[in-house]
């Protein structure tokens, strides 16, 4: 992820660049030399927001096979039933 910072006139002369840039990482947008806005794209937008994924997307994550998790075995036993 590459972060981008770029002045709100260079935005007003070539918006392209900008939603190019944001396809890659945040592009910061300074006023006067002071951030003012950050220009996301929509899928990173969602992402932040705590879009709801579905078990596919959440167990696809990259990191997810750093994590160590060895839950203990269970075993079930049958018993029998008192009418």
């Amino acid at each position: 992820m590459s972060v981008t910072t770029i002045s709100s006139r260079e935005l007003n002369q070539d918006i392209g660049r900008a939603k190019k840039a944001a396809k890659h990482g945040p592009v910061f947008i300074t006023d006067r030399g002071k951030l003012s806005h950050v220009l996301l794209s929509a899928e990173d937008y969602q992402r932040l927001t705590g879009k709801r994924r579905n078990l596919v997307d959440a167990l696809s994550m990259p990191s997810l096979s750093e994590i160590d998790f060895e839950p203990a075995r269970l075993t079930i036993q049958s018993r029998t039933v008192d009418f």
